[in-house]
């Protein structure tokens, strides 16, 4: 495909994959958009975050669909909810924890790539239901993230109080 090549995908289609004890689903992949972006669409529950990190090649664009998320990169720091939009430079350290029930969030990674950290890191299964939580190998995150230009620089963060 090429930039040039329309891509049209329904509510439920996309790859899914149990990632980091969320939903990823993969809505353009990098092969879709000649290598420019990856768009992903996650669902979490409440107090998921990912470990504090930095991506060294990817730009982040999140779109808070359902839920309320807060969201800390560098000295920048807030709670969003539906309808909010949130840009992560490349370079900058971040995290977010999901404070509502549930959070549906759109992601937009450029240039495309995140979609295979995803897959080297996750489970694909066959629906989009949300995992039951299991035991997460910080080790073997940071190992996998670093072959993916993703450094892990601390946990996720603390639980933030309602």
């Amino acid at each position: 495909m090429t930039l040039q090549t329309p891509l049209l995908v329904g509510r439920h289609e996309g790859d899914h994959y149990h990632f980091l004890n969320h939903l990823m689903t993969t809505k353009v992949s990098s092969s879709d958009s000649d290598g420019a972006l990856t768009a992903m669409e996650f669902v979490g529950p409440k107090g998921f975050g990912p470990p504090l990190h930095r991506h060294d090649v990817e730009d982040e664009l999140f779109y808070v669909v359902e839920g309320e998320v807060w969201f800390g990169c560098g000295e920048a720091e807030a709670a969003h909810r539906e309808g909010s939009t949130v840009w992560l430079p490349r370079g900058l350290a971040h995290t977010l924890q999901i404070l509502s029930d549930e959070a549906r969030i759109f992601q937009v990674t450029l240039p495309g790539q995140f979609e295979r950290f995803v897959a080297a890191l996750g489970s694909p299964i066959p629906n989009t239901t949300l995992p039951e939580p299991i035991e997460i190998d910080p080790e073997q995150v940071a190992q996998i993230a670093a072959k993916h230009d993703i450094q892990i620089l601390g946990p996720p963060p603390n639980p933030i109080a309602d």
